[in-house]
């Protein structure tokens, strides 16, 4: 084998190829017309215990809709935009017109929905694609729910009717590039000063940050040492965001690097209601439920595209759907598919019966995310080939899978914040270490 020098290889480069070499690839349905594709979504078989029966009859329609829009506006053009990382910036206006933008808040043009209205209508968008379901929950349930849960009521009446239309997008900041899990130590800072403040910092892996016109910031007043949040508006002097690139999940959300050099907020963007670290865990605890029905309905699309394929795809003379092994599997997905949406589901009537604990929350969003990589795992040997394709969804949702299983609190975080709950006992940090040892 002839090893080239670097300069030789490059000089080889420009060597002729094949006539055909920059031809473009197959149109999938042409390359294997086996079976179709996810841009032609399957039908929802995948809610076999029927949740239906569990919903209210606004909250029926409002599934129904979400799915029908999503799967006509969405599916055909994700997989395009998720190969390039690009945001689909002419779907907002549809994403706008569901209704579904400002969830459970009620007045300032919010639609005013259960909470299991909203976290079903989660798991519709969800199903389909990942990335649009983060858009919107860091749009509503962080952002917009911060304004309308900690905001002045000048707050809520200048910025809440915009972001419920989707006329103006939102973000919220609070992991930092040294504090993720350990959040509540965070760097960036708020100076006050005559007539507003100064915030100097960075964030990181914020989404929405590079196109957002809003964003929610979290910082320390240096006076109080405790944590305050903050209005900011785009193009602000002395704010810069930066794409973070070369992600390999949820790859249409724009995640940023915010940089935040003397960056002045008036009085009126300091958002009253949060006076320390503990005012984010009533916006989190909220979150954390919409969260756990987004790995429910990633499942829920994971299922009805295996379903499907099996019966399409034949090997041997006979369709996959046939053998007892695939059967196996199958079977194994969608009861992991019921237990989730019954976790889900039931998290949901805590919350709106106002019982719900943090370790509740916690818990479920671990469990339900954990179990969901399993049914993704499941579902890429499923596939085959095609289960490292994004054009047949699943490959597409294995990877958009581990962002969320880290975001919102990892796995190990949440199930650290049950654990304390139902111990009693804090185990966030290691032991002192002792500077004798006992041997």
């Amino acid at each position: 084998m002839t090893v080239f020098s670097s300069t030789k290889q490059d000089d080889r480069d420009q060597h002729p190829r094949t006539s055909y070499f920059n031809s473009p690839p197959l149109d999938i349905s042409v390359a294997f017309p086996q079976a179709t594709p996810a841009s032609i979504f399957p039908p929802c078989t995948s809610d076999y215990y029927q949740l239906d029966d569990l919903l209210s009859p606004e909250e029926q329609t409002l599934r129904k809709n979400v799915r029908e829009s999503m799967e006509k506006e969405i599916a055909p053009i994700m997989t395009e935009y998720w190969e390039k990382a690009k945001f689909p910036f002419h779907v907002i206006p549809k994403l706008g017109a569901l209704r579904i933008t400002g969830g459970t808040i009620k007045g300032y043009g919010c639609p005013g929905h259960s909470i299991t209205g909203s976290a079903v209508a989660t798991a519709e968008v969800a199903r389909v694609d990942a990335s649009c379901s983060t858009f919107i929950l860091v749009h509503s349930s962080l952002a917009m729910l911060t304004i309308a849960l900690c905001g002045s009521e000048a707050q809520k009446q200048k910025y809440l009717p915009s972001l419920a239309e989707l006329k103006t997008v939102a973000c919220w900041a609070l992991t930092e590039p040294e504090y993720g899990s350990d959040a509540s130590a965070l760097k960036t800072i708020a100076t006050k000063v005559e007539g507003g403040w100064i915030l100097e910092g960075q964030k990181r892996w914020i989404g929405n940050s590079t196109f957002a016109d809003l964003l929610v910031i979290f910082a320390r007043n240096t006076t109080t040492n405790q944590i305050n949040g903050f209005i900011v508006k785009k193009d602000a002097p002395g704010l810069t965001v930066k794409k973070i690139e070369n992600k390999i999940g949820l790859r249409i959300v724009q995640n940023g690097d915010i940089l935040l050099k003397k960056v002045f907020i008036p009085d009126e963007d300091r958002i009253p209601g949060v006076d320390s670290f503990q005012d984010t865990n009533k916006i989190l605890a909220v979150s954390r439920v919409m969260v756990a029905w987004q790995p429910i309905g990633i499942s829920m699309g994971i299922y009805d595209m295996c379903h499907r394929y099996l019966k399409e795809r034949k090997q041997f003379g006979a369709p996959l759907a046939a053998f007892q092994i695939n059967q196996l599997k199958l079977v194994q997905m969608l009861g992991n598919v019921q237990a989730m949406i019954l976790v889900g589901w039931r998290l949901c009537k805590l919350y709106e019966n106002g019982k719900m604990t943090p370790g509740q929350a916690s818990l479920g969003k671990s469990w339900i995310t954990l179990k969901a990589r399993e049914t993704a795992a499941i579902g890429r040997e499923l596939l085959g080939g095609n289960g490292i394709l994004a054009d047949f969804l699943v490959a597409k949702a294995f990877c958009d899978l581990e962002p969320i299983y880290t975001y919102e609190g990892t796995y190990d975080i949440n199930s650290l914040v049950t654990g304390r709950e139902v111990t009693g006992i804090a185990s966030f940090k290691p032991a002192v270490s002792s500077r004798r040892s006992r041997l």
